[in-house]
């Protein structure tokens, strides 16, 4: 599934694995919310050149190997899965497959694929390229991709087999729930990728440094040009498969430009000034948009988002960390009394204008059935008890000097990272950095590169004590099965584990395998439920805060229809003028 255009919050990586994510005065202001039942796409004209931003520049081309939003926001357009999600209907249906057909049993799929079908430089796509992308890239070991982790059913991988060159079969060692929305992972080009797999390089293939050609696909667009810190130029895939109801090609819009910039202030004055026509927007940013004096401007508020922010500790016993602090970091009491230190409501009305709420779980509102505001332990801010539950584990502020000293009379100082020029986490981290002090905690708070910071998360030495960060969300709780369980590679706190480290994370396992094989919905949302109650009552990621999905638009664009979720019929947004 393909991120959206521009700056949204990755919204159509709702079926994939959980990314890292980048979260009037002067004149009145209407938000406008829309019901999908209500849209019907019409038949559009083509051309066009559409303008839009994108956070950073990518960490990678590779859909296999990225991790974090700059990276699949440039991408995830140039790709297509087996599977995509209907917007409206909120169910699966067919991208690259044609049709599907299950064994009584459940496990046993044989998916038939369109025949129209062509990668971006004219080559067929086939099964061929379906086993080649599951087997060799995606079950590969050598290969750190966070797809496997979703497609993995308690530990066992998924049998994918060619049939014939128009057929797959896929055999699964138990009955999966989320199977089907699984499959809109990306497939790849066995002809163009291969090499690299066999070569034993395909860690480093399609980097940023690869001329653009060879990036081949079989999503809507192509990248035309890339120029680092600039812009990323697309163009439509000539060989694209959808046509409207009149055979009309799609995209209807002929060529995209994202606009590369990582400082959301300068990203407004963009829009502002018209280079771009459309902008996710901060609550902090309403005040500047009501100045605007334009009939065409529209602002849609799409609901709570469903990306969380939060603060995570460092528990990684291989990380390069002094011991001590590892010490901290492990024990549940000290993460409980840094997330009472948390001042969500005044960042909540602070930092988002209001636009946000206090956020304690692992979800949002988005997440309906999943949340339950008053099942799930809430931490009130109240820094006498944190210091109280510091006490209770031997903090101490033993030689007078303000600072706490645990047992062994290490003081109690940590640092703290962010990704540099958003301006959100920047500001959570110093009202943070300030509460922990007036409980004998001195923080060193430090903005940094956002692609450095993924790295220093993800890779070895895992060089970092403490960060505050968000995640994209996903309707269906498997796809952030990379973040709960302790084998998966965004499994931040200590990720890849052998097995689990504790036991609250060996019944978390437990739980969301649990959930992936049970297909009785009302059975699945109590799985997950006490999966996302033992991990708020741990707390290995102190959550803070969700805000509003705010978009702002030039109304020059048929079929305009945006959701918290992504954009329904993406492909069928024209420019009308």
């Amino acid at each position: 599934m393909k991120p959206i255009l521009g700056a949204l919050i990755a919204v159509f990586l709702a079926f994939l694995p959980f990314h890292l994510l980048k979260s009037p005065e002067g004149g009145k202001i209407e938000f406008i919310t829309l019901n999908p039942n209500d849209f019907q796409p019409t038949v559009g004209k083509e051309g066009g050149t559409l303008y839009f931003i994108l956070n950073g520049d990518p960490k990678t081309l590779n859909p296999a190997l990225a991790q974090e939003t700059t990276s699949t926001a440039v991408i995830g357009d140039l790709f297509s899965g087996l599977t995509k999600l209907n917007l409206k209907t909120m169910k699966p249906e067919p991208d690259l497959a044609d049709r599907w057909e299950v064994s009584p049993d459940g496990k046993v799929w044989t998916f038939y694929l369109r025949k129209d079908v062509r990668w971006s430089d004219g080559t067929p796509f086939t099964a061929d390229d379906v086993v080649f992308t599951f087997n060799q890239i995606y079950y590969n070991d050598s290969i750190p991709s966070s797809t496997r982790d979703i497609l993995t059913i308690k530990g066992k991988k998924i049998k994918v087999e060619k049939v014939d060159r128009y057929a797959v079969r896929f055999t699964l060692p138990e009955p999966f729930a989320p199977f089907l929305n699984a499959l809109s992972a990306e497939i790849l080009p066995k002809h163009k990728l291969e090499k690299f797999v066999r070569e034993g390089t395909f860690n480093t293939a399609w980097n940023v440094n690869t001329d653009p050609k060879d990036i081949v696909g079989t999503g809507p667009w192509v990248i035309k040009e890339y120029v680092k810190g600039q812009r990323v130029v697309y163009e439509r895939n000539p060989y694209y498969y959808e046509r409207d109801q009149e055979n009309k090609k799609l995209p209807y819009i002929e060529r995209k430009v994202g606009i590369i910039v990582s400082d959301p202030d300068t990203a407004l004055l963009k829009f502002k000034s018209k280079e771009v026509d459309y902008i996710g927007l901060r609550p902090q940013d309403i005040q500047q948009v009501a100045k605007i004096e334009d009939k065409n401007l529209k602002v849609y508020d799409l609901g709570s988002t469903p990306s969380t922010t939060f603060l995570v500790f460092n528990q990684n016993p291989n990380a390069d960390i002094p011991k001590y602090k590892l010490k901290w970091f492990q024990n549940r009491v000290f993460r409980i009394a840094i997330s009472h230190a948390i001042d969500r409501e005044g960042i909540c009305s602070l930092v988002y204008n209001g636009l946000a709420k206090p956020l304690y779980t692992p979800i949002t509102e988005a997440n309906r059935p999943y949340y339950d505001e008053d099942f799930y332990p809430k931490f009130d801010y109240d820094l006498e008890k944190a210091r109280k539950l510091l006490e209770s584990i031997g903090f101490k502020d033993r030689d007078g000097d303000g600072i706490l000293e645990d047992p062994e009379g290490n003081d109690l100082k940590f640092t703290l990272i962010t990704n540099a020029g958003n301006k959100e986490r920047e500001t959570i981290g110093n009202i943070i950095k300030e509460d922990l002090k007036k409980i004998g905690i001195e923080v060193h708070f430090q903005p940094i590169d956002f692609n450095s910071l993924v790295s220093r998360l993800t890779a070895p030495p895992y060089q970092w004590e403490a960060v505050i960060i968000g995640l994209t969300g996903s309707m269906d709780p498997h796809f952030g099965r990379n973040v709960w369980h302790s084998s998966g590679g965004l499994h931040m706190w200590y990720p890849r584990q052998k097995k689990p480290a504790t036991e609250w994370e060996a019944r978390v396992d437990e739980l969301i395998d649990k959930g992936a094989v049970e297909l009785d919905f009302s059975k699945r949302v109590q799985i997950y439920k006490e999966m996302y109650k033992i991990i708020t009552q741990e707390q290995p990621m102190i959550f803070i805060a969700t805000p509003k999905s705010l978009m702002a638009v030039y109304d020059r664009f048929g079929n305009l229809f945006p959701t918290v979720w992504g954009w329904y019929e993406e492909n069928r947004l024209f420019i009308r003028d």
